[in-house]
């Protein structure tokens, strides 16, 4: 696994410099994922590309619901969906997956490159980094540390690239009048809570000083 070193300046007025690691452990990402990510974006934005990059616009911050570092990458690692997701796998059988995961100690892991499209949030893919979280459970909150390096994370993303929003999973469908909402079938919904606002409001307060887009309302 490759470490890369990265600096965020002042993540809170009047702070030093902090210096975060992200740990590269790259799950597959074969031909068989390639092309099954090129036809989610035909089927289900209308997006013909040879490639599957996506130009970031917003980042997703969820959990994984699954309390261990490894069960969680392993929930990513395949390229098509394990049978336990029939709840999504009629829409498409390309595997779900996240750009960055973060254990609870808040150790960051980057799991694919944050141009390359990753399915963790219905209608939005195409323009969204994703950051899951460890646990989330009654009995594996979101911890400090996680906390830390979501606020590190998202400094990093909106210092890269024309990042507009930065949003919980559990807000995704107020995007469904936006611009940037693309899903084809209005049917293909699902209920998310993660990761609760509590954790997203707190990484907009310390991010505030990129005046992200408020959220949509209905």
């Amino acid at each position: 696994m490759k470490k890369i070193s990265l600096i965020v300046f002042a993540l809170a007025l009047g702070a030093c410099s902090i210096q975060k690691e992200i740990v590269d452990i790259p799950i597959i990402f074969d031909e068989q994922r390639i092309e099954l990510t090129k036809e989610y974006l035909l089927n289900r934005y209308e997006l013909d590309q040879d490639t599957p990059e996506i130009t970031p616009k917003m980042v997703v911050l969820h959990w994984t619901a699954i309390p261990s570092l490894k069960k969680s990458f392993e929930a990513f690692n395949r390229s098509t969906l394990p049978n336990w997701r029939p709840d999504i796998e009629n829409v498409s059988g390309l595997n779900v997956s996240a750009h960055f995961l973060v254990d609870q100690d808040g150790t960051i892991y980057r799991l694919m490159p944050e141009t390359t499209m990753a399915r963790h949030t219905i209608g939005l893919n195409h323009c969204a980094i994703g950051i899951e979280n460890v646990g989330g459970t009654d009995g594996k909150p979101l911890t400090k540390q996680q906390l830390k390096s979501n606020i590190f994370l998202v400094n990093y993303l909106a210092s890269k690239y024309d990042i507009d929003y930065v949003i919980g999973h559990q807000e995704y469908t107020l995007f469904e009048d936006h611009s940037l909402w693309l899903e084809v079938d209005d049917g293909y919904r699902t209920e998310k809570t993660d990761p609760g606002m509590d954790f997203v409001q707190k990484v907009r307060k310390a991010t505030k000083k990129f005046n992200f887009k408020p959220v949509p309302t209905k």
